[in-house]
């Protein structure tokens, strides 16, 4: 027998010991490693929200800081309802830190409207009771739902970066079912900037809403 042949030979009679080993220690029969588990729901979104955001609304989140200054001049200058001194720093517009991603959970939230679409015409802010709200994780990701009151916004939380998630949503107003997905109705679609601004305290930033104000933030205290 050749060296050649010699070693190839050595070797398969040690790979089918090996198996052989293997089998035995199994019970007689060869069991392949079970499959991983089905994913929960808690890793990361896999959509990227530029991907998904509508022309109209990039447009709305690309002029955010413009919705800030208009609706802050407008709000201190004009006469409002409701005490805008007392909100502190849900009206800096710089005020958002680092951790942004909140918890899952109930919610306080109550939403302060900033501007007037009717110009000198109308109030130049609104600050509104407490509502119920939600965070919860669903397969695409992390959702907020204001769940009572006759403006209710619902939608996912994409991660931007630290500071910084981004929202896109829909509104149901009034007795209507809870919000349809995004893009399914242009005249409820929003895109929506959410920050933290304390131990325990977010905000979402909603530039150029379709009604009423020129930025309207819902301020978010959990439970």
């Amino acid at each position: 027998m050749s060296y050649a042949r010699h070693v190839r030979t050595v070797g398969l009679t040690a790979l089918a010991a090996l198996i052989l080993s293997a089998c035995a220690s199994a019970g007689g029969g060869y069991a392949p490693p079970p499959p991983p588990p089905p994913p929960d729901g808690s890793g990361p979104v896999l959509r990227d929200w530029r991907t998904i955001i509508t022309s109209y609304d990039r447009d709305r989140y690309g002029r955010v800081d413009a919705a800030w200054r208009l609706a802050l001049e407008q709000a201190r200058r004009q006469e409002g309802s409701g005490d805008l001194g007392s909100l502190g720093a849900l009206l800096d517009p710089d005020a958002g830190v680092g951790g942004v991603t909140p918890p899952e959970g109930d919610y306080r939230c109550r939403t302060v409207k900033l501007g007037s679409q009717g110009g000198e015409g109308g109030l130049g802010y609104v600050v509104y009771g407490w509502f119920d709200c939600r965070i919860e994780r669903t397969p695409a990701g992390l959702k907020f739902s204001k769940l009572t009151g006759s403006q209710r916004p619902s939608g996912l939380l994409f991660p931007e970066n630290d500071r910084e998630m981004v929202m896109l949503g829909s509104m149901a107003l009034g007795s209507e079912p809870p919000a349809n997905s995004y893009g399914q109705n242009s005249d409820r679609d929003m895109v929506v900037v959410l920050e933290r601004i304390g131990s325990r305290r977010w905000r979402l930033v909603i530039p150029w809403p379709q009604y009423e104000s020129n930025l309207d933030i819902i301020e978010l205290v959990p439970n």
